[in-house]
């Protein structure tokens, strides 16, 4: 199987999992195929493997399966892992033991979702395996009681330094952009490496709802924080290509337009005359839907102009882009 169709079926899955509509307004042959560039960006993966390595700095290596990733670090003192996610935790001892004879010491979680740390089960008979993650993390976790998640061992508060040998990991929190206890950057000051889980793919719009975003206040100040990092190898966590500040500045661009388009869009438009209209067919006792027709209006007029402009910038425009307005006129309705 292409990974081609290995990232539709497991976004068709995720989708799916979310309870999400996706009937489509178009056949699926008429979205707009992969831009060239970006495809010849990505690592190839061996789909009999199931993954690979790739070494991205001195002693840091990612590994991804074409659909999600996660790092590791050899330090000369033993191996530090950054998320175990699910769908390759089986892979993930034997991907480090074919790159180095260093033993696995320690496994550090980005957050809590279990696609990205439900691969540690996999890892639970490894000696003395210390595994980290912020107090909010590990409460959450323990709550949850998940035995694909193990829970971890050590735990930590505010920002967090991580010393091994040869290496230095700075674990610091930014706010909760995207999950609902605390979302940890993990940065290598000596490698200039960066690692932000489920915040931007590079060379792609951002996945639905800005990446399942449920705050978007903090999703739009998200990639200042980013770019505060001195940087030039960036980890996002999905898809198999790595990137630099520059794709995280172009995200950024897009969804700067988004927001720009969607806030515009909705001053501009009179929701009584777009009701009124509709109320003509349907009458007005129906207010929900009324109600709907207007605000879908808005999704739809501001995702023509945002298809416009970025369907040859970023791969997936037409795939999201109303998914990403309507998270935006959530927040410009209610919370701007």
């Amino acid at each position: 199987m292409k990974i081609s169709s290995l990232l539709y079926i497991a976004t068709l899955t995720i989708t799916l999992s979310l309870g999400t509509n996706i009937t489509h307004a178009k056949p699926l042959q008429d979205y707009v195929p992969v831009l060239d560039n970006v495809k010849n960006n990505a690592f190839q993966i061996d789909p009999k493997k199931g993954y690979l390595v790739k070494q991205v700095k001195p002693n840091v290596y990612v590994i991804t399966d074409g659909i999600w990733q996660s790092a590791f670090i050899t330090t000369g003192k033993g191996v530090i892992l950054l998320d175990a996610p699910q769908s390759f935790g089986q892979h993930i001892i034997k991907a480090v033991t074919e790159t180095t004879r260093e033993p696995i010491k320690m496994l550090i979680y980005s957050h809590s979702h279990v696609d990205h740390i439900g691969g540690s089960q996999q890892l639970k008979n490894i000696p003395d395996l210390k595994i980290l993650a912020n107090k909010h993390i590990a409460q959450f976790l323990l709550e949850k009681n998940d035995p694909r998640r193990i829970t971890p061992t050590e735990t930590y508060s505010g920002n967090h330094v991580v010393k091994m040998g040869s290496e230095t990991i700075q674990l610091n929190q930014h706010g909760n952009y995207h999950s609902t206890e605390n979302d940890v950057f993990f940065y290598l000051p000596q490698q200039k490496f960066l690692m932000v889980i489920d915040s931007l793919t590079p060379g792609y719009v951002p996945f639905m709802d800005f990446d399942l975003t449920h705050n978007f206040h903090e999703y739009l100040k998200m990639f200042d924080a980013i770019l505060s990092y001195d940087f030039d190898v960036f980890v996002g966590g999905h898809l198999s290509q790595v990137g630099t500040a520059e794709d995280v500045r172009i995200t950024q661009a897009y969804v700067k337009d988004v927001y720009e388009t969607v806030k515009r869009v909705h001053a501009q438009t009179n929701q009584f005359e777009i009701m009124s209209d509709t109320a003509k067919k349907i009458g007005w006792d129906n207010k929900f839907l009324l109600f709907k027709v207007f605000l879908e209006h808005i999704i739809d007029e501001s995702a023509k102009e945002i298809e416009a402009r970025w369907i040859n910038k970023l791969a997936g425009v037409d795939v999201w882009a109303k998914s990403h307005a309507r998270t935006a006129l959530i927040y410009v309705r209610w919370d701007d």
